[in-house]
């Protein structure tokens, strides 16, 4: 195998990517250039770039995917109205391919022949990553340090830090495994791993806690192009922007917490806080604009293929042909999905109140209680005795 000369690693600026940056450099002898996607992470990014020279990287990149992460990677799975095991929202699944892709095209501009990442060798990250990779290019060699260490915990990384003075934002009373971008921050670990304990603190940080959050209801709207938001109150933001403006609204009336066990891939079960207070917004408004503009028969189809394509996402399959395919079938129930929906925020939850569209098929003629010329009742008649044909004959009620 060719000897690792030059390597690109996917850095946060944490204690597990910290730690790894100078365990490549003393293990394999090579350069390090980090390289940071900036999804959102805000404060957590200040000084990331001299922290990583500090540390032993020969160069250190960071590089503004806001934009396309919320464009190309956040909408089309809110198109596809992508939720797993009906609650996560997908926040760090989404934000791994276009972190492996923007890396590996790093990682070709500088003539690296290796990547490498910081996700544990129990975790969903380390399929995501490599996976993505390995869609992407043929010969990069990837290392994973958590499956190659003798490091077994992040106690020993903390200590392992401590000797190398390495700074890291970490202690034994924050002991965190942490997520963040515009759609999300998560935390597993430390009293977490009890799934009876309630979480710190320490564990929110997006959103005001529901019983703190403000007592009078905020109404907002939220417009919609072809299933996509693109307005808040009427005003048009960017796709990021307009994440990061719902994020600062909702935030405040404790909106988007989840407190849930989930299946990993690996196959152990894991539980984890998510705070995901604009994704959560977006999720439910659009759902509620699907109810006047999707034919009942293309939402039930596509409903029974939420969960397939959730998992495509979750699993790390994001380049996966089936993944595209089933991307195309969503983009095209999504065509008639325009209008605005009226929500109301209160106290942890958001409540629809009104939804409008250009193209509702809501015929209030139709369905009116009053009187009407277009429905006739009669009708309803054979279409209930059709109905039951197979359940007669089922009880034997035709002997």
């Amino acid at each position: 195998m060719e000897k690792v000369k030059k390597v690109v690693l996917a850095y946060s600026g944490g204690l597990d990517t910290s730690v790894i940056l100078k365990w490549i450099k003393n293990t394999y002898k090579c350069e390090v250039i980090t390289f940071t996607a900036d999804l959102g992470q805000g404060e957590e990014l200040k000084g990331i770039e001299e922290k990583a020279i500090r540390t032993g990287a020969q160069k250190a990149y960071v590089v503004d995917l806001k934009e396309e992460f919320a464009k190309e990677y956040v909408f089309p799975a809110f198109r596809a109205g992508a939720i797993y095991e009906g609650r996560y929202l997908l926040g760090t699944s989404l934000a791994r391919p276009l972190t492996a892709k923007k890396m590996v095209e790093i990682a070709k501009q500088e003539n690296a022949n290796a990547v490498a990442h910081g996700a544990t060798g129990k975790g969903n990250d380390q399929v995501r990553f490599e996976l993505s990779v390995m869609a992407l290019s043929k010969d990069l060699k990837i290392i994973a340090p958590w499956r190659e260490w003798n490091l077994k915990s992040r106690s020993d990384l903390i200590n392992y830090a401590k000797e190398n003075g390495i700074e890291v934002p970490v202690t034994k009373e924050k002991p965190y495994s942490c997520d963040r971008n515009l759609l999300h921050l998560s935390f597993e670990g430390g009293e977490l791993e009890d799934p009876w304990k309630e979480g710190s603190k320490y564990t929110y940080l997006l959103t005001t806690p529901p019983e703190e959050a403000p007592d009078k209801p905020e109404i907002i709207t939220l417009d919609f192009d072809k299933g996509d938001p693109v307005a808040i109150n009427g005003k048009p933001y960017s796709p990021a922007q307009l994440i990061l403006k719902l994020n600062e609204i909702a935030g405040k009336h404790g909106i988007g917490r989840i407190d849930m066990v989930e299946n990993r891939f690996v196959g152990m079960k894991s539980r984890g806080i998510y705070e995901t207070p604009g994704g959560t917004v977006i999720y439910t408004a659009h759902r509620d604009l699907e109810g006047i503009c999707l034919d009942r028969e293309v939402m039930h189809i596509r409903d029974t293929l939420i969960p397939r394509y959730s998992e495509m996402i979750y699993y790390g399959f994001w380049f996966s042909p089936e993944r595209e395919a089933l991307q195309a079938f969503f983009d095209k129930t999504q065509e008639k999905v325009t209008g605005t929906v009226k929500l109301k925020l209160y106290k942890g939850g958001v409540y629809p109140i009104g939804r409008k569209s250009p193209n509702s098929l809501y015929n209030p003629e139709l369905v009116t209680f009053e009187q009407d010329d277009i429905y006739n009742q009669q009708d309803a008649t054979g279409f209930i005795r059709l109905q039951g044909l197979r359940l007669m004959a089922r009880y034997g009620l035709f002997k």
